[in-house]
Order: structure tokens, then C-alpha cells, then sequence
């Protein structure tokens, strides 16, 4: 396995550094995933990626269905909360929905699970197996209007290569 990671400080001001950002973390997470399968590994290493390329982010990780409930999976950030119910918060509005989640501002979101009170906006994308959706990705900035349509749209681009290891994961 060969794969390098950029130590490019990203820029996202305008919708085409966020789609430089993007182009180049898709390449990064590709080859982090290449020939494995295991999804512990792969979403350990896709949530390092994000938090340590993306600006402004606080946390990033992953919650995995449960029964009724997301349960913690690997994340970068400070400790988070453990389980969240479907359909409560931003995490488990995103799996009831089955579409990702962009909150401009947390505190404004009915029923906003706050696990870092310097969280200020979130993004959060289903992640399906076999078309099923099995979990998220949950994404939090300390900033307020950090994410957008632009980063939404990275994220599951993003999201679709991890999805393709839990594909050939049988």
C-alpha cells in the first residue's frame, strides 16, 4: 500500500478551493483505502484525514447503527457523546432522513445534541452499505456557516469511496 497525504494548508473562501480541497482528499482517501477492507481501519484513517486536512474542524467521525441507536465509532476530536437515538440530534436526523445534514448553526437546530459546547455548525452525511444506511459521517467546526452545499457535495463524493470498501466487505 502506497498512499501520501498533503500537508497543504486548504483554503476554503470560495467554492473552488473547497473543490481543490475536495479533488485532493479524494485521491488521499483512495489511496489511504486501496486493497482494504476492514471498516474500523478505513474509518479511522477517513476521519484522521478529514481532521487533520480540513480547516476549522473540531471533530470528525463516525456513529454506527445499532438497533435504534448510532454508537460511537472512530473519530478525531475531543471524547463525543456515545449513543444517539434515531431521529435526535443532527446525527440521528441524518439516518431518519436518509440525506446529509448542513447546520449553519447548532445552537438553532431543534434538539442539538451537544457533546463540545465550541461545536457551532455540523455537517453530517448518511453512509450506506448495500443501499442501506448503516451510519454517519458527523462533521463539527467551532466555526458558525463553516459547511455548504459545496462541502456537502465533497463530503459524499468522499463518502461514496469509503461506501465501496463496505461494498466488498461481505
Amino acid at each position: 500500500m502506497t498512499f501520501t497525504i498533503s500537508d497543504a494548508a486548504y483554503r476554503t473562501d470560495t467554492p473552488d478551493a473547497k473543490q481543490t480541497m475536495y479533488a485532493d482528499l479524494r485521491s488521499q482517501l483512495q489511496g489511504l483505502v486501496a486493497g482494504e477492507s476492514d471498516m474500523t481501519a478505513n474509518s479511522a484513517n477517513f476521519s484522521a484525514l478529514l481532521f487533520n486536512s480540513m480547516p476549522d474542524l473540531n471533530w470528525a467521525g463516525f456513529y454506527f447503527l445499532q438497533g435504534d441507536e448510532l454508537v460511537l465509532g472512530p473519530f478525531q476530536g475531543k471524547p463525543a457523546c456515545i449513543r444517539i437515538k434515531k431521529g435526535r440530534g443532527v446525527c440521528g436526523t441524518a439516518v431518519e432522513r436518509g440525506e446529509t445534514v448542513v447546520v449553519p448553526d447548532v445552537h438553532a437546530f431543534p434538539g442539538h445534541i451537544a457533546c463540545d459546547v465550541n461545536s457551532r455548525s455540523e455537517l453530517v452525511a448518511p453512509v450506506r452499505r448495500h443501499g442501506v444506511v448503516v451510519g454517519v459521517l458527523d462533521l463539527d467546526s467551532p466555526r458558525p456557516d463553516r459547511f455548504d452545499a459545496v462541502d456537502a457535495e465533497g463530503i459524499q463524493t468522499l463518502v461514496k469511496i469509503f461506501e465501496a470498501t463496505l461494498e466488498s466487505n461481505q
